[in-house]
């Protein structure tokens, strides 16, 4: 099952999110759900660090910001 969601943003970002979709290729919805995506990712491996912090695993730690640094340094595709 999907949901439906509306939500409101200033007609600046919406035009520039079209022109994002467009020239990815994709449809407004794909793109909004690829973003969810990497942002719902970006924030369970934070949750996923802070719990590891907090057991003191510093190796398993720097892992994780290898991960999140290869995330946003590579670009999309």
């Amino acid at each position: 099952p999907m949901s439906t969601l509306t939500i409101r943003l200033p007609d600046d970002t919406a035009a520039r999110l079209k022109t994002l979709a467009r020239s990815r290729g994709l449809s407004m919805n794909k793109l909004i759900e690829e973003l969810t995506a990497q942002a719902l990712a970006a924030w369970d491996m934070e949750n996923h660090f802070r719990a590891l912090a907090a057991t003191g695993d510093v190796r398993q730690a720097l892992a994780i910001l290898d991960r999140l640094d290869d995330q946003y340094t590579q670009p999309n595709t």
